[in-house]
């Protein structure tokens, strides 16, 4: 009955969409491309609100990134490419095929395997010729320079010992120092973010968690000094860098406090 009922209410969410896309001039004009930032807000919206594990936020979130699904697919109705059926019954073959020890004979002892698994028969699937292949470049960078290193390291292409990492941390530092062009700055700059992804890594640390939390708090710390500006009463314009630093120090030992 559940099942019938969720059906029942996906289809009247296609049949919405496909009435906008007939009805409603912005929608009618919209194409792949012009929406196609939409779909990465909306999944940093989702992001958030699962981050905050914040249940009626997630049900909007999902929600918002549903519809992105649903009109993509129905943009593509519309010029008579595929369907939303399309995706998804590309998508119900794509899981059945990944999983043969769900739906197959296929014995697997734990996760590692089964990730394992699903790597060797998404390269074999997709005809793929390198093992990073399909790591999409629009990814954000800290998220893709993981993801490379990761498929590196299943073959054995990855640091042995930490240590290793920050002496080629300290030595792309020192590349740094000596770069003369702009160009040669912006290379060695690279290298030292590669690095450093590479130690989270074997920290065991996600860069990009990592970067957020930390710019997190720089705004949280930068709030503080904008705050006791308007206490003083004192345009941050007018302001030392001295007494925004003293403030910067304050906040973070309100916030040592607060832990």
């Amino acid at each position: 009955m559940e099942c019938r009922e969720e059906g029942k209410n996906f289809q009247k969410l296609v049949d919405i969409v496909a009435r906008l896309r007939r009805e409603c001039p912005w929608d009618r004009e919209q194409t792949n491309q012009s929406i196609k930032k939409n779909l990465i807000e909306e999944a940093y919206e989702l992001l958030e609100a699962i981050e905050e594990n914040n249940n009626e936020a997630m049900i909007e979130e999902l929600g918002d990134v549903l519809l992105q699904v649903v009109f993509h697919s129905q943009i593509k109705k519309d010029e008579k490419s595929f369907d939303i059926n399309d995706v998804i019954k590309h998508l119900i073959d794509k899981l059945i095929y990944r999983h043969p020890h769900v739906f197959g004979e296929k014995q697997v002892k734990d996760v590692e395997e089964v990730l394992n698994q699903w790597d060797k028969l998404k390269q074999k699937e997709k005809n793929r010729q390198s093992i990073l292949d399909g790591i999409p470049k629009r990814m954000p960078a800290l998220m893709r320079a993981t993801k490379v290193q990761k498929k590196a390291a299943k073959v054995g292409f990855d640091w042995t010992d930490t240590q290793l990492i920050l002496d080629k941390i300290q030595e792309e530092i020192q590349e740094l120092k000596d770069a003369k062009t702009k160009e040669e700055i912006k290379h060695e700059f690279g290298d030292i973010l590669i690095a450093l992804v590479n130690l989270g890594r074997h920290l065991g640390i996600d860069p990009e968690e990592a970067l957020h939390e930390a710019t997190d708090r720089m705004v949280s710390r930068f709030q503080h000094i904008e705050k006791r500006a308007k206490e003083i009463g004192k345009p941050l314009e007018e302001m030392s860098l001295d007494e925004m630093d003293k403030y910067w120090e304050e906040a973070k030992k309100l916030e040592k406090q607060s832990k």
